[in-house]
């Protein structure tokens, strides 16, 4: 079973940058597949199921793995 990761897709249409947690699985170095976007497919990014890079990047006090671009 592939151990899932939580990263964090940019939420559209927001007015403000705000950031979603999902679920996703490591397919090679800093390449994840979205697995679950917990309800908020229609507004984020990116979309279940598809193939992101991530990058390290600081979310408020914290620093996480965002998606910041889509892959194959």
């Amino acid at each position: 079973m592939p151990r899932t990761e939580t990263i964090y897709v940019y939420l559209l249409n927001e007015g403000t940058d705000a950031w979603v947690p999902v679920s996703a699985e490591r397919v090679r170095d800093n390449v994840f597949r979205i697995i679950d976007c917990g309800g908020e497919d229609d507004a984020a990014q990116f979309k279940k199921g598809e193939l992101v890079k991530c990058r390290r990047q600081r979310l408020s006090d914290d620093e996480s793995l965002v998606a910041y671009e889509a892959t194959n």
